[in-house]
């Protein structure tokens, strides 16, 4: 650090924002925890290159949102709304996100081609400014994958 300039430090325990990153950018010091944030594994990448953490699929939106949206630029103000209702109904998912900016730097992983609208940008949205809300009930569980683990298999997905 030069003389004159003090760095900004977080207290500890105090959430960090998030940032958003497409997977096929190389992976950097500052990232943090890498998450994956989407359903199916991104085309023509491997996990090594990915360098991400964890595959948070729960995190994504559902089948049906996802295919109903296509990446349509025309949906996106419809998607967005959509998509945050679905989050409201994933308060386990939520919290482990949050916890995990509570620890260290977070950056959501997405495969779209579109860096403006897609999901993670959306999620950080939530995670920045509305953070998730006592009152939701967790779901069953988040399904996710540790770097290192071996993936569950599961319908047509690649898990």
């Amino acid at each position: 650090m030069r003389a004159g300039r003090s760095r900004r430090m977080s207290p500890p325990g105090a959430r960090r924002p998030v940032r958003v990153k497409r997977v096929y950018e190389p992976p950097d010091p500052r990232d943090g925890t890498r998450v994956l944030v989407d359903r199916l594994w991104p085309r023509g990448i491997s996990s090594d290159e990915a360098a991400a953490d964890l595959w948070l699929k729960d995190a994504a939106p559902s089948d049906a949102l996802r295919r109903w949206f296509g990446h349509d630029p025309v949906r996106w103000t419809s998607f967005r709304r959509k998509y945050r209702a679905e989050l409201a109904g994933r308060a386990e998912v939520l919290r482990l996100l949050d916890e995990l900016r509570r620890r260290g730097p977070v950056t959501l992983l997405f495969g779209a081609r579109d860096t403006e609208r897609n999901n993670a940008v959306v999620l950080s949205e939530v995670l920045n400014g509305d953070p998730p809300g006592s009152e939701l009930a967790p779901p069953g569980g988040p399904r996710a994958r540790i770097r290192g683990s071996k993936p569950a298999r599961s319908g047509g997905d690649r898990s």
